[in-house]
C-alpha cells in the first residue's frame, strides 16, 4: 500500500481534457523506498492551485493528500509538497559544449554536399537544437536531451564502425545520426520555466513525425540513403518507422541506424535524475 510518508519522485506528467471539458493532470510517481511506480489523477481545481514547476520530471515530492482506489494501484491526490526542484536539464554550457562536438562529427563527413547539408541545418537551427528535448516521455526528455542524445549516437557509432569486416560508409552513418531525429526541434515544445514539454500544435498540422520530416528533408536534397536510414530507425511500423525493418533484403545500414538510436535510448543518459 503506497504512503504518504514516502518521498516520491515525478517521472512523467501530462494534461489532457476530460469528457466534461475540464483539464485533469495525469502524474505518474516512482516510490523513492522501493521504486515501485504510482499513477496520479489530479482535477482542475488542484491544478490550478499548485504551481506547474511541481510537475517537473525528477522532482521529488511528498502527498500530502489524497485518496487510493481499491488496488491501491492509483491516487487522486488533492495537494502535493515539493522536497527538491529538479534540474530543468543541461546547462547552457553543456549544451555549447555538446553542440560543438557534434559539429566536429559533421566536419568529419568527407562527401562534400553531405557535410555542407548537414552544417547548414545544424547552424540554422542551432538555438532550437540546443535546448530542444528528445521526446516527451521516453528518453531524454529534458532541456538539451536532444543533443544529448545525437551526441551518444554519433559516439556509440563511432565506437563501432572500426570493428565491421564489411565496409560501412562513415559518412552516411554520421549524417544520419545527427538528423534521425532532427525534426523534433519542430515537433516538441519545451516551457523554459517548468520544464514541461508538449507537442507543437503548428508541426503536428503540416506532418506526421519527425522521422517524416528527416526523410523528406533528405530526399529532397538527394540524399536517399540516409533518408532511408531514418526512415527505418524506429524498426516497426507500429513504433513509427516508414520502414519496417521486417521487409526482406533491406540494406544493413538500416537495421545499424535503428540499434545505435535505440542503445542511447535504452542506455545514456535517459532522464533527468541521470544529470546528477
Amino acid at each position: 500500500m503506497p504512503d504518504f510518508s514516502h518521498t516520491y519522485e515525478v517521472v512523467i506528467f501530462s494534461i489532457g481534457d476530460t469528457k466534461a471539458g475540464t483539464k485533469m493532470g495525469k502524474l505518474q510517481l516512482k516510490d523513492l523506498t522501493d521504486e515501485s511506480i504510482l499513477n496520479c489523477i489530479l482535477w482542475e481545481e488542484t491544478l490550478n492551485r499548485l504551481d506547474s514547476k511541481v510537475f517537473r520530471a525528477g522532482n521529488q515530492l511528498k502527498i500530502l493528500a489524497g485518496s487510493y482506489n481499491e488496488k491501491y494501484n492509483n491516487c487522486l491526490i488533492s495537494n502535493l509538497e515539493l522536497i527538491k526542484e529538479a534540474k530543468l536539464g543541461l546547462s547552457k554550457e553543456e549544451r555549447d559544449d555538446i553542440f560543438n562536438k557534434i559539429v566536429v562529427y559533421a566536419n568529419k563527413i568527407k562527401d562534400e554536399k553531405l557535410q555542407n547539408f548537414v552544417t547548414a541545418l545544424l547552424f540554422e537551427h542551432e538555438e532550437k537544437f540546443k535546448i530542444s528535448p528528445a521526446a516527451r516521455l521516453m528518453h531524454h526528455n529534458y532541456l538539451g536531451g536532444l543533443v544529448e542524445h545525437t551526441y551518444e549516437c554519433l559516439e556509440f557509432a563511432s565506437a563501432v564502425l572500426p570493428k565491421f569486416h564489411k565496409k560501412v560508409e562513415d559518412d552516411l552513418v554520421y549524417a544520419a545520426c545527427i538528423l534521425h531525429d532532427f525534426g523534433k526541434i519542430f515537433e516538441y515544445k519545451i516551457d523554459m520555466e517548468t520544464g514541461l514539454i508538449d507537442y507543437e500544435e503548428s508541426f503536428q498540422k503540416e506532418w506526421l513525425t519527425h522521422s517524416q520530416w528527416g526523410f523528406s528533408m533528405c530526399m529532397t536534397h538527394g540524399f536517399k540513403t540516409v533518408a532511408k536510414m531514418i526512415a527505418a530507425h524506429h524498426g516497426r511500423t507500429e513504433w513509427g518507422a516508414i520502414v519496417d525493418l521486417n521487409e526482406k533484403d533491406l540494406d544493413p545500414l538500416f537495421y545499424l541506424i535503428h540499434h545505435i538510436d535505440d542503445l542511447s535510448a535504452k542506455f545514456g543518459k535517459t532522464t533527468i535524475s541521470d544529470l546528477g
